[in-house]
Order: structure tokens, then sequence, then C-alpha cells
């Protein structure tokens, strides 16, 4: 797929510095444009922005990353490395369903709380609404929320057959309202909701959850 540069991207080619990037940790540089994207959005960073927070120059920002949208991307990833407040996967675990769900739900109340970075879920309710150069981000980052929703659907369908939820379910509208709920404890944190406040919301989400229990 062609990325559509923005107008921070609509450089000429022939003007960046080309060979190896200046030294610097990539982890920690990206760790940078990470937080920068977590709190602006896509649109809202700029390359000023970016580079003032990472402590490089544009020429070393499009010789280590080659371009915004790029960049943008390798932040998404880290994001999704990042280490979350409890440790394990509950989607990997042997637990039944609705403790699936409530681990997951009352880690991303955590991580979405946590002080020590933006508020809310970087993905959840990243690039909703974009400029239309911004088309294949928004794209991107539609694709990763339609993973979550696949991989909530898929839990929910493994618990009907091994008999935690309800054989009379359906899977995708209850993968749906959950991940409705992720998207809205993501905007409330970043409207200044606390941790106890999302774990309200949790405990009614796992309410709702139980009605299908087996």
């Amino acid at each position: 797929m062609t990325i559509v540069k923005n107008n921070d991207d609509a450089r000429d080619s022939g003007q960046r510095k080309r060979g190896r990037p200046p030294a610097f940790d990539r982890e920690t540089v990206l760790s940078a444009a990470r937080d920068v994207f977590w709190e602006h959005g896509y649109d809202g960073s700029s390359i000023a922005d970016l580079t003032a927070s990472m402590g490089i120059t544009p020429q070393s920002l499009y010789a280590a990353f080659r371009s915004k949208a790029e960049l943008y991307r390798e932040a998404l990833n880290q994001y999704r490395r990042m280490p979350r407040p409890n440790p394990g996967n509950p989607f990997e675990e042997k637990i039944d369903t609705v403790s699936t769900f409530r681990r997951f739900l009352e880690t991303s109340a955590a991580l979405f709380t946590a002080p020590e970075h933006p508020k809310g879920c970087m993905i959840s309710t990243a690039v909703l609404n974009c400029a239309s150069e911004s088309g294949d981000i928004a794209h991107h980052v539609a694709s990763l929320r339609l993973q979550t929703l696949g991989l909530f659907t898929a839990r929910i369908e493994r618990g009907m057959k091994e008999g935690d939820i309800r054989q009379d379910a359906n899977a995708g509208s209850l993968a749906r309202f959950l991940g409705a709920i992720v998207q809205g404890m993501s905007v409330q944190a970043r409207d200044g909701a606390t941790t106890a406040e999302l774990l309200e919301m949790v405990g009614h989400a796992m309410n709702e959850l139980r009605c299908y229990a087996a």
C-alpha cells in the first residue's frame, strides 16, 4: 500500500540526509515520539514537536524512520510492546471467559490512568478523524482495532466451546460491546476519570457479560 504523506512529510527527498543516522538509542527516541503521538494524535503532532521531544534533528528523524507515517507505525508497535501494570496475557491463560475479560479490562483501566505517560489508549481512540492525506494511517490504526475485536470474538467463541459461555450468545456482538467499553474507558481517562472510576465501569461490563455465563 502506498503511503500518502501529509504536509510534514512533503520534503524534497534530495534534501534529506542519506546514509547512516547519527548515533542514538532508537528505543529511547521512539518512546519520546510515542508519547507525543499518544498525547496529541497523528495530525496534531508536528515534525517540530516530535524532533524537540526526541532530541534529534528533522534530518536524523527522516534518516532513521523515513517518514512521519513510518515513525508513527513504529511508535504504535512500541506501545503494543509496553509492559502492562499486571503481568501475563489473560487471553493465553487457562481461565474462564469472564475472568479473562475482567483481567484485561482491569489492566486497561490501570494503564489508561497511569501517571507516567499520557492518558487513555493510544490505539482504541486514535485517528478517528483525520486529514484526507492521513487516510493510510487511519486505515492502519483501524486494522489494529479490528485485530483486537477479532481477539475478543475468538475468546468468546472459545468460551462457548469450553462451556463457560452460553451457546445462544452472539460472540461478535459481545465482542463489539466489550470493544466499546475499552474505547469509552480511553476517552473518559483522557477527560480525567480515575482508575477507581474506570474500574466501576469494568464492574458494570462484567455484570453484563456474566448474563451470558453458562
